[in-house]
Formats: C-alpha cells, sequence, structure tokens
C-alpha cells in the first residue's frame, strides 16, 4: 500500500507562486505595431532611376566635396564638439536605465546586523541578530517586462538621437566652413573692385587736374572707393565671427583656432539617380521617434498591470541570539518565509486616470510619428526642387556675369574715350561686382542644400531595423 506524504508547510505558498509564475509568460497591454503609414514610391524631383541601384551615401558623405580641409574639420568635430558629447552622455544615462530596469527581474538580497536591549521589572535582556533579507516580485502580468521593454525602446530612442545630433553638427560645421570660404572670396571680389576703382579715381583725378573731368566726376571716383572699402571691412568682420563659429563647432575658443584664407571654389556633387524613399529606418530622428513611441506604447500595459493583483515573496535567514559570543552557531540560525498578494481595491480613480493618460500620451506619439515622417520626405523634396533651381540660376548668372564684364569693360573704355559720364561706370562697376556677389552666393545656396539633401537622405546612416514590419 503506497500514500503520498503530505507536503511541508513551508513549500506550499512556494508551489502556489511558481504556479502563479507560469502566468507570466503573457504580458497585459498592447504589443507595438507600426501606425500605417503612407509612403510614395519615389521622390517627384529625383532624377530619373539609372539601371544599377544608386551607390549608398556613404558614412563620411563630407569627402564627397573633395576638400582636404573639410574633412579634417568634421572629423575633428566628431570627437571633440561638445553637443556631441552631452548626446553620448545621454546614451550612458539611457543604457543605465535599462539595465536599472533589468535589475527588477531579479531577487533583491540584503544583510543586516541589530542589536536590541529591553527590560522592565526583569533584568533587562540583549538580543543580537544578522539577518538575510530577500525579496522578490513575480511578473504574472508583464508589468516588470512593459517597464524594461519601454525602458530598452528609450535607450534606442536616444542612440537614435546621438547619431542624428553627430549628423547635425558635421552638417553645420560643413556650412559653416563653405560660408567661411564665401567670405572669402567676397573679399578677393572686394579687392579686386578696389584695385580697379583705385585706378579709375587716378584716371579722373587727372582728367579734372587737366580740365577735361568734372569735379562730380572726381567726387563719385572717392565715393565708391570709400564705400568698396567699407563693404570690405564688413566682410572682414563678418568672416571673423564666421571663424569664432565654426571654432565652437569644433569645441575649441576662438583664439586658439584660425584657417587661411581660400576662395569658395568647390564642385556641387552629383544627385545620384534612384534615391531611396524607405526613409522610415535611414532617419535617426524618425527612429528616434518611433522608439519613443513603441517606448510610450510599453507604458500602456504597465498602467495596465497596476489593476490585477501583484505577487510577491520575502525571506530572512540568518543568527539570532542573546549572547554575542554564540551567535553564529547553527543552533542559532532562524528563518522566515512570506509569501505577500497585493489587490487594488479603491484607488480614487487613480489607476484609470494613468491608463487613459498614457493612452493619451500613445495617440500624442502617433501623431507626432507621422508628421516626423511628413516632414522626412519635404526635406528631400525641398532639397531636390531647391538643387535644381539653383542650378538654373548657377547657369543664367554665368551669363549675366560675362554680359555684366563686358559691360563694365566698355563702359571704362568710353568714358577714358570722353564718351560717357563717371555715372555711367559706377553703374556698370555696381553692376559686375553685385553679379558676383549673387554668384557665389549661389554657389554657397548650392553646397549649402547638398549637405541638407545628404542629412535628409540619413547622411550614409544605416538606420535600426528592429521595429521593420512590427
Amino acid at each position: 500500500m503506497s500514500y503520498a506524504r503530505p507536503l511541508p508547510a513551508l513549500w506550499r505558498p512556494l508551489i502556489l507562486l511558481a504556479a502563479c509564475g507560469l502566468l507570466a509568460s503573457c504580458a497585459v497591454g498592447p504589443n507595438y505595431k507600426r501606425p500605417a503609414l503612407t509612403v510614395p514610391g519615389a521622390f517627384k524631383d529625383a532624377p530619373p532611376a539609372a539601371a544599377a541601384p544608386a551607390p549608398p551615401l556613404p558614412s563620411d558623405w563630407w569627402t564627397l566635396f573633395k576638400d582636404p580641409v573639410l574633412d579634417r574639420l568634421v572629423n575633428e568635430a566628431l570627437s571633440a564638439n561638445l553637443s556631441i558629447q552631452a548626446a553620448m552622455a545621454r546614451l550612458d544615462e539611457a543604457h543605465e536605465a535599462t539595465r536599472s530596469a533589468a535589475g527588477s527581474f531579479f531577487p533583491s538580497l540584503s544583510v543586516g546586523a541589530s542589536m536590541r536591549r529591553s527590560g522592565s521589572a526583569a533584568p533587562p535582556t540583549t538580543l543580537y541578530s544578522v539577518p538575510l533579507q530577500l525579496s522578490y516580485e513575480l511578473d504574472v502580468w508583464g508589468r516588470l517586462r512593459r517597464e524594461y521593454e519601454s525602458a530598452k525602446h528609450t535607450e534606442e530612442a536616444t542612440a537614435d538621437d546621438y547619431v542624428f545630433v553627430r549628423q547635425t553638427e558635421a552638417a553645420a560645421v560643413a556650412q559653416a566652413y563653405f560660408t567661411l570660404r564665401l567670405y572669402d572670396r567676397e573679399v578677393g571680389f572686394f579687392n579686386e573692385a578696389l584695385g580697379l576703382y583705385r585706378q579709375q579715381l587716378d584716371l579722373t583725378n587727372t582728367k579734372f587736374k587737366s580740365g577735361l573731368g568734372l569735379p562730380t566726376d572726381l567726387l563719385q571716383a572717392k565715393t565708391q572707393v570709400n564705400t568698396a572699402t567699407n563693404q570690405l571691412i564688413d566682410v572682414r568682420r563678418a568672416r571673423a565671427k564666421q571663424e569664432h563659429a565654426l571654432a565652437l563647432l569644433l569645441g575649441r575658443p576662438p583664439s586658439e583656432f584660425s584657417l587661411d584664407s581660400a576662395p569658395l571654389d568647390l564642385a556641387i556633387p552629383d544627385v545620384p539617380a534612384g534615391l531611396p524613399v524607405n526613409l522610415l529606418n535611414r532617419r535617426p530622428d524618425v527612429a528616434e521617434t518611433e522608439h519613443q513611441l513603441a517606448a510610450a506604447n510599453a507604458l500602456i500595459g504597465v498602467a495596465t498591470a497596476d489593476f490585477f493583483p501583484s505577487f510577491s515573496l520575502t525571506g530572512s535567514a540568518g543568527f539570532q541570539s542573546s549572547s554575542a559570543d554564540n551567535l553564529f552557531e547553527w543552533e542559532k540560525r532562524t528563518w522566515s518565509v512570506a509569501p505577500g498578494l497585493t489587490l487594488p481595491l479603491f484607488e480614487g480613480g487613480q489607476l484609470t486616470a494613468a491608463r487613459a493618460r498614457a493612452k493619451a500620451r500613445y495617440r500624442e506619439l502617433v501623431a507626432d510619428y507621422r508628421s516626423a515622417v511628413l516632414v522626412a520626405f519635404r526635406d528631400v523634396e525641398d532639397a531636390l526642387s531647391d538643387l535644381g533651381f539653383l542650378a538654373e540660376k548657377a547657369k543664367s548668372l554665368d551669363a549675366t556675369l560675362e554680359s555684366a564684364r563686358e559691360y563694365s569693360r566698355l563702359t571704362e573704355l568710353q568714358y577714358r574715350q570722353g564718351l560717357t559720364t563717371y555715372l555711367q561706370v559706377i553703374d556698370a562697376n555696381q553692376t559686375l561686382l553685385s553679379n558676383e556677389l549673387s554668384a557665389a552666393q549661389t554657389q554657397l545656396d548650392r553646397l549649402d542644400t547638398s549637405v541638407l539633401l545628404m542629412k535628409a537622405l540619413g547622411g550614409g546612416w544605416a538606420g535600426d531595423t528592429a521595429l521593420e514590419g512590427k
């Protein structure tokens, strides 16, 4: 005859809690799913797709401008820029928050020591105790897992933000460098113009002294020289401030940074045919917004789990004695196990409000995510259309410059021959200088827009596909 021995009383609550733990395979709350989006199949102003797929943008996209100085500056900024360092610190902080959330899956152990002395009518007694405390929450409804899921997505969003900051600062360095070189080119224009204006002033002064010129012509010539001198001072002042701004992007004090002058003379990189339209995983700012959305979705599960009972296990084991001499003898050992259950009965509407707030936050981020996707496509379309229009403008300005140079040459020749007044010379000079400045500014606009296009396309960032298709 066989019979089943009854389980010790200690094991019954443990087995009950273990059975509850079997329920932990599911987590309450919605699983994340990417919101429905309408993604265009191609960009409106992109070049026609080629037979072979377009090569991806390199991670060091700034090398496409083929300027060693620019390469050096961007690489220096990526290692020393203070905004990038702050973004890295935020990423480290988010990583530690994820580690903290993961720690909630494990029991908590602590050890202590105490001495308690008490007495009444009887002689006082002393009780020594060295307990080892254990506490553990069973994640029956997945609340802890949802908290970890939210922390993990927040960390991934912070990682995307770090990449975005790097892209932004690299683009800022490139654009600041291009602007600096524009000022160098404008300094060259004004120096060249001043050389011409001083020659014209000398000629006008000679004609005036010989009685062949008017005093107003001489005054106009002097005014033109002084005006150009003032404009040159303004350009040099702007260049100095631009150099200071570039130093800050490199994480350096302005007093420790300078660049030799060089004119803006860089080629515009070609826009590759067949541009990628999958910006959802190419743009770090879009990916960041989606990870924030997934984190908010997980918090709905956390708020939902708060409606259900929570199960916990606390235990204690150690030694207790009235004498410190025999405190650690085996006979002085003590232990206790206390399973626990907590069920919310009345919270004054706090749990309902917390879940409703979590859902509202999720809906807000859904709108933000869809907006970020639309902005991403707009950024690319803006850059592509700008590049097209600016290329047309540059071509038109080339023809205008050719005419302005010839107009200036013929006007000066006519003035030397006494066939026109100096007022017409001034008009020709101003027309030429204005068009030279406009052509240089258009060149800068094309370079800046090329940078914006590379940034809008993800700038060589491969992207995190962890959420793709979910």
